[in-house]
């Protein structure tokens, strides 16, 4: 076996691991420390080689109370332990940013002029959605992000807070009031919970980050650069299997976030009233300033020589009208004055920009938009009165059932499902061609018909209050057929948002219809049914006036249904087969990448993952989801948001741009050779999880799949159906459970088959070092290798009752990933895991002493609740060792 290298713990570990250590001692007494002390050093000793002896040592010793402590303890070091690393840069990848971007593209010989064309057709946009798997309430994350503030002043040699209190004093605080916070959900999260958690990122971090990236990115291209960079949302509009996301938690998280991005804007606006104290005595002043000055109602004598404060003093009361009217509600600081409200924010740009011209212009730019000012123009440009892009979202087995009782009650069709493929895209077509509505206020619909519907009169609404950028998608799940699609249109006719063809003008969406391909079957199929819809005339032409049109491609199912390599490379072929298709009718792709947290549903570097997209299929164009615990470890401060969201951009130039490294020769015999790694990846992996007898069960006792589903931790159920079926769990708590136990076989599984049957390692050692796509596979591979523990998954393997199926499907378990261990070594030329990237092997192996006696509690815990003890701090214990080890992997879900 090769040696691994010592660990060396950066000095921020060290640091708030002794504060830590510290206030155990304060508050949970010298015992509790000991103990911990002792089982926290034999773990580290035995995983640096220079202990012996079981990994239960001293475990036993703690009772239940001390359980509870010992594990929030643990956690709590994990969770100091991601911020540390964070903020040495663990997180950021080399040539991750904008700057370096320009440059490699330059050495290409594309111009600055090329990439300002892309950028001005271009959309990145991060989406976040409310799956369930970030497990820290929200107190927890703001004590951290605290700590973090405070360890950044520390950094700069300052000794105490602006405040007046000491750094180290207010350190040592924060860490305490950690301790005492409680860490556990006691009710689960409603939608309206979620959009609030999503709002505190949107409001604290992307309102303040984004406009300043833009300077950024304005004076590295000499130009002002194109609004591209936009975020978006899931969260009170995803409807897919959530019951509890309804026509009015869409209107309370459009109405949360207009009163968010408002009230940030008449912060600023306060703010730069009273900056701007120039005086008309000292200088001409610009007409266009003086109109709105005059017009502002602004009489006080005291700014009579100011024109710019009394400009702004009549933006802010306009301002402040917008929210009321938007709201309900009045501004936070209303303010004397009285204005109109802005119709729209391009008008309340306007205005600024009125203000920002004449101070480019005079003193030689002295006073320029790349300020307060500038970064306020910048804000209304991207957020506008929304904030952030909210996106519809339901299966099209609803809207199948929905669309059928709406064409039976207006009389036109008793039996739309009865329907085949071409019959049903007539009908639809014919009815999409007249404005006569198909529901009637005296008719009554079903309940799901009637939310379905109250859904898109909502949306509607949200078009006319704050513009049509709040909602401009309406992802369809399970997309089969052209149909699913025209079902949507058929839905948006009833609110005008689809208008028919009339007067010589074409018709229109004013939401756009996406289909979502998840499951390989799915991803297969996705060319054949693009090419059928832009075959009717009047959707392409929709298509070709908004100049793209938007595939959503799943991650998380199609790992599921066909594990991890083959999800892999059929998303990247589906993505390959539809770029023909698209430029055959004249039409940009914009693809939305369906990520989640782990790598068996997409996780990983995104950096790498955009470029290792197919050649031509980003074109400037491309959305991502951000879920779960990914939104605090990538946005959770600004310093971590700028570097993921220049990561992103830079990303994006790079895989539009970037010359095809690779010659055609090389594509094929690549592509050919992960057919078949491919092939033979889903059939071990198809064989273990849905060919074998019994392995549901296996699954569910081995993992704490049961356990997880009492943690509240999101607003959505865990299963599509009430069934114990693989095929209807959520890819979510699937991939999350096989976590906990430290398998991570999403992650891996029938790799290791597939390269072992492979005989040309010679070519697979090409493909890893010449081919993006594999690259970022094995590397994402090789970090779920890293994290999982063969030895600690089979003690979780001892909860399965059946000795002989235990035995039997386990060590298949074993064996595939020994040889997928081996094959990964083989192939990337490493002596062990992690070799060439020792940052992360230093990050992870810091980790492991610490989470594997978080399993060992877990699994003697889950024994004595499985056994049927009620004390509630066994359950309490489960909870708490879930919550920490996600926190320990990181990226877990």
């Amino acid at each position: 076996m090769a040696t691994l290298p010592p660990i060396t713990n950066n000095p921020d570990v060290r640091y708030l691991g002794r504060v830590l250590g510290d206030v155990i001692r304060a508050y949970g007494g010298e015992t509790l420390y000991e103990r911990t002390e002792a089982i926290r050093s034999a773990s580290v000793e035995r995983h640096r080689g220079n202990g012996q002896g079981s990994p239960d040592v001293g475990l036993g010793a703690l009772d239940l109370d001390e359980t509870l402590d010992f594990v929030r303890g643990f956690m709590l070091f994990s969770m100091l332990a991601n911020l540390a690393e964070d903020r040495q840069g663990i997180a950021a990848e080399e040539g991750a940013d904008v700057a370096a971007a320009l440059g490699r593209l330059a050495e290409a010989g594309v111009d600055r002029d090329q990439v300002l064309a892309l950028l001005d057709r271009a959309l990145i946009a991060p989406v976040l959605t409310a799956h369930p798997t970030e497990v820290r309430r929200k107190s927890m994350i703001d004590h951290r992000n605290r700590i973090a503030q405070l360890m950044a002043l520390r950094d700069r040699g300052v000794d105490a807070t602006p405040e007046g209190d000491q750094v180290d004093e207010a350190i040592v605080r924060q860490v305490a009031l950690l301790w005492q916070t409680r860490v556990l959900r006691r009710e689960r999260l409603y939608v309206t919970d979620e959009v609030e958690t999503a709002l505190s990122y949107l409001r604290d971090v992307f309102l303040p980050v984004i406009p300043a990236l833009y300077q950024r990115w304005d004076r590295a291209l000499g130009a002002r650069v194109p609004a591209f960079l936009r975020p978006g949302s899931w969260i009170g509009g995803d409807r897919d299997g959530n019951p509890f996301v309804t026509a009015d938690s869409l209107r309370a998280a459009l109405a949360r976030a207009s009163r968010a991005v408002l009230g940030y804007y008449l912060d600023q606006l306060h703010a730069m009233g009273a900056e701007l104290s120039i005086s008309s005595d000292h200088g001409a002043v610009d007409e266009g300033v003086l109109a709105l000055a005059e017009a502002s109602g602004d009489t006080s004598e005291t700014r009579s020589d100011e024109p710019y404060r009394r400009a702004i003093s009549g933006i802010y009361a306009r301002t402040a009208a917008t929210y009321q009217k938007l709201t309900g509600e009045p501004a936070p600081r209303p303010g004397t004055l009285r204005g109109e409200p802005y119709p729209d924010p391009a008008a309340l740009r306007a205005d600024l920009k009125t203000i920002a011209r004449p101070l480019s212009a005079e003193g030689a730019g002295l006073l320029g938009t790349g300020g307060a000012i500038g970064r306020l123009i910048r804000a209304v440009e991207v957020f506008g009165f929304h904030l952030a892009t909210l996106d519809l979202r339901q299966n099209s087995a609803v809207h199948e059932k929905v669309v059928a009782e709406m064409l039976r009650g207006a009389g036109v069709c008793a039996d739309y499902t009865a329907l085949d493929e071409d019959a049903r895209v007539m009908l639809l077509r014919q009815e999409l061609a007249t404005p006569r509505p198909l529901t009637s206020r005296f008719t009554a619909y079903s309940d799901e018909t009637a939310s379905e519907l109250a859904i898109v009169q909502a949306a509607a609404e949200a078009h006319a209050t704050y513009g049509a950028a709040c909602i401009r998608q309406y992802i369809v799940s399970m997309t089969k057929s052209v149909s699913d699609l025209l079902e949507v249109h058929l839905l948006l006719k009833e609110v005008g948002l689809y208008r028919p063809a009339a007067d010589g003008a074409l018709a229109s969406a004013a939401v756009m219809a996406v289909p979502l391909f998840e499951t390989i079957e799915d991803l297969e199929a996705a060319p054949a049914i693009m090419t059928e819809w832009f075959a009717i005339p009047e959707v392409r032409d929709i298509a070709r006036a908004r100049g793209h049109q938007e595939v959503m491609i799943g991650y998380s199912d199609s790992n599921k249904d066909g594990g991890y390599l083959t999800s892999t490379w059929q998303l990247s072929r589906a993505s390959t087969a539809l770029k023909p298709v698209f430029d055959a009718a004249g039409v940009g792709m914009q693809l939305f990448h369906g990520r989640g947290g782990a790598v068996g549903r997409g996780g990983g570097s995104s950096f790498a993952a955009i470029r290792a997209q197919p050649a031509g299929t980003v074109q400037g164009r491309i959305r991502i989801t951000e879920q779960g615990e990914v939104i605090a470890g990538k946005y959770g401060t600004r310093e971590s948001a700028t570097t993921n969201l220049e990561a992103m951009a830079s990303a994006t130039l790079l895989a539009s741009l970037e010359p095809e490294q690779l010659s055609n020769s090389d594509n094929a015999s690549f592509a050919a050779a992960m057919d078949r790694l491919s092939d033979a990846a889903f059939r071990a992996y198809r064989g273990l999880v849905y060919e074998t007898e019994g392995f549901r069960t296996f699954f569910r006792q081995m993992t704490p799949i049961a356990e997880i589903a009492g943690l509240k931790i999101g607003s959505r159920p865990a299963s599509r159906k009430q069934s114990d079926a693989i095929e209807d769990l959520r890819a979510i708590p699937w991939v999350f459970s096989w976590a906990q136990a430290r398998v991570m076989l999403p992650g891996w599984y029938g790799v290791g088959q597939a390269i072992a049957a492979f005989e040309d390692r010679a070519l697979l050692r090409e493909m890893a070092q010449g081919w993006p796509l594999f690259a970022a596979t094995l590397a994402n591979m090789e970090m779920v290798l890293a994290k999982s523990d063969m030895g600690i998954a089979a003690r979780y393997a001892g909860l399965v009752e059946d000795a002989g199926l235990r035995d039997s499907v386990f060590g298949r378990i074993r064996d595939g990933w020994q040889q997928t261990h081996d094959g990964l070594l083989d192939v990337t030329a490493q002596s062990h895991l992690l070799e060439k990237h020792p940052a992360l092997d230093a990050s992870i192996r810091l980790r492991l002493p610490y989470i594997e006696p978080l399993n060992l509690l877990q699994i003697e815990l889950m024994k004595r609740h499985r056994a049927g003890e009620g004390d509630e701090r066994v359950r309490q214990g489960i909870l708490l060792s879930i919550n920490a080890i996600a926190t320990a992997l990181r990226n877990s879900g």
